[in-house]
């Protein structure tokens, strides 16, 4: 009897570790997509401070050959250029650290790293059930984000989960975060507290971005059969 209580916990222990690692997996391949965009951000940000601060200074040496400006001229020269340089990059690296907004009117693809980068950064406020569905949802848009940057921002699937991903889904979690940490666990009249219903939103949401993701995948599919089946039938017969 004791055996078989030992081998029950053990395959409890099995079962949520397996979660745990899971969603560490998860976690950590989300954790990685932002430290590529960060970094990405810092490239972009160096890039521009640098172009800003050099056109500063070859503008004032180019000055100097029309109207001589002295060693004091050009010394402020480079002071205006290190102090452009300054604001430009570290104001961009600040802009690389605060949680995004999700902008209405971007790429599909923008808008797909955008939110990606708005979850990873919410997902630390909220409760471990709603932690365990961002990571369900991170996992699943490397995907969608492959589909959606071939379409345009008018096809009717890529407006579905735009919305989704711009407005819906930011704006449970930004409606959520409001709500005072003591009402979160308090029963509703149907009861259930904000925690469930953000787990259970979340979990529509990703439903929903699913469904999207594997109908633009079937229609990929359809269409390279469909290619296909024109090729052989096409070239085979003329071989024949």
């Amino acid at each position: 009897m004791n055996l078989d209580k030992f081998d029950a916990t053990m395959a409890r222990a099995d079962r949520v570790m397996a979660r745990v690692d899971e969603r560490q997996g998860a976690s950590g391949d989300a954790r990685k997509r932002e430290r590529e965009r960060r970094l990405g951000g810092y490239g972009r940000a160096f890039t521009r401070a640098t172009i800003v601060a050099l056109a500063i200074i070859i503008g004032a040496l180019a000055l100097g050959l029309i109207s001589p400006i002295g060693i004091i001229g050009f010394v402020v020269a480079v002071g205006i250029a290190i102090a452009a340089f300054g604001l430009i990059f570290f104001g961009g690296v600040v802009g690389t650290a605060t949680a995004p907004k999700i902008p209405t009117d971007a790429s599909n693809g923008e808008m797909v790293d955008k939110f990606d980068s708005y979850m990873f950064r919410a997902r630390r406020g909220l409760p471990a059930p709603a932690q365990a569905e961002i990571d369900r949802i991170g996992q699943a848009l490397p995907p969608l984000r492959e589909s959606l940057v071939r379409l345009g921002d008018t096809m009717p699937e890529a407006q579905d989960a735009r919305r989704l991903l711009s407005i819906h889904l930011p704006g449970l979690i930004d409606r959520y975060l409001h709500v005072p940490t003591a009402y979160r666990t308090e029963a509703d009249g149907e009861g259930k507290t904000v925690d469930q219903r953000l787990t259970e939103a979340l979990a529509a949401g990703r439903e929903a971005l699913g469904d999207i993701s594997q109908s633009l995948a079937r229609g990929d599919v359809a269409a390279f059969e469909t290619q296909g089946r024109f090729i052989q039938s096409r070239y085979k017969d003329d071989a024949l």
